[in-house]
């Protein structure tokens, strides 16, 4: 499959560019994926989760260029901050590997880097529910946006996108811990409590395009929730 795009010209002041893509059999995603990175994207690395399908041969087919890192341990939070390590980039991209978001939005996030933000979180659900979300996962998401809101006085509309920009050493300055999908909210309640300029990044949510999600909503929900309530109170 071809990877060219509609813009394969690299946008002028733009620093080294690393984009990490996790998955977990994936094979039937990335398809949808890879062709759509920009050419001028510095480096593309895939964190892969101990794939039991080709998750790997499809990726180097699609995409030649493609640095493979083959996860240690568990959970996207700890192939994250793997991928994060390993990378070159200044700034750092993080997407989906399951179709959700499209990688030709990454100019999105990069350009508010570019005028003194730390991080540029996505968001989904800025107008509201999108159609392929399924009710229970917007309300919980809504729960998890409300209750940072209160307790860090935050505008957050969406706190669960995968979708994200930064900085590679204001990631690495917030010390994370956790190792699954938490992570990520650890990562925005920590930069809210280091002070790090953060702002939202409205995109689009397709729905994931192939096979089931492979989290539990109820229990990660409340892992989260519980998580933004406990930093709050520590120093």
């Amino acid at each position: 499959m071809n990877t060219s795009n509609m813009n394969p010209k690299r946008p002028i002041a733009f620093p080294i560019i690393s984009m990490i893509i996790c998955a977990l059999n994936e094979e039937l995603n990335l398809p949808y994926v890879l062709p759509k990175i920009p050419e001028w994207v510095d480096e593309i690395l895939l964190v892969d989760g101990h794939s039991v399908d080709k998750t790997i041969e499809v990726a180097k087919q699609i995409c030649p260029r493609i640095k493979i890192l083959n996860q240690i341990g568990k959970g996207k939070g700890d192939a994250l901050k793997y991928g994060v390590r390993e990378a070159n980039g200044e700034i750092i991209v993080t997407i989906d590997a399951d179709g959700q978001t499209n990688p030709q939005d990454i100019v999105e996030f990069i350009t508010p880097l570019l005028h003194g933000y730390d991080l540029a979180k996505g968001t989904r659900l800025y107008n509201g529910c999108p159609s392929k979300m399924i009710k229970y996962r917007w309300l919980g998401n809504k729960i998890l946006s409300t209750t940072s809101n209160l307790l860090y006085n935050t505008k957050y509309t969406d706190i669960c996108s995968g979708y994200n920009a930064f900085w590679k050493v204001a990631f690495q300055s917030l010390n994370l811990t956790h190792d699954g999908f938490e992570m990520e909210q650890e990562m925005m309640v920590k930069a809210k409590k280091a002070n790090l300029k953060v702002t939202e990044v409205n995109h689009c949510d397709a729905g994931r395009i192939n096979s089931n999600s492979k989290v539990s909503s109820i229990k990660q929900g409340f892992i989260d929730w519980v998580l933004i309530i406990s930093y709050r109170f520590r120093n």
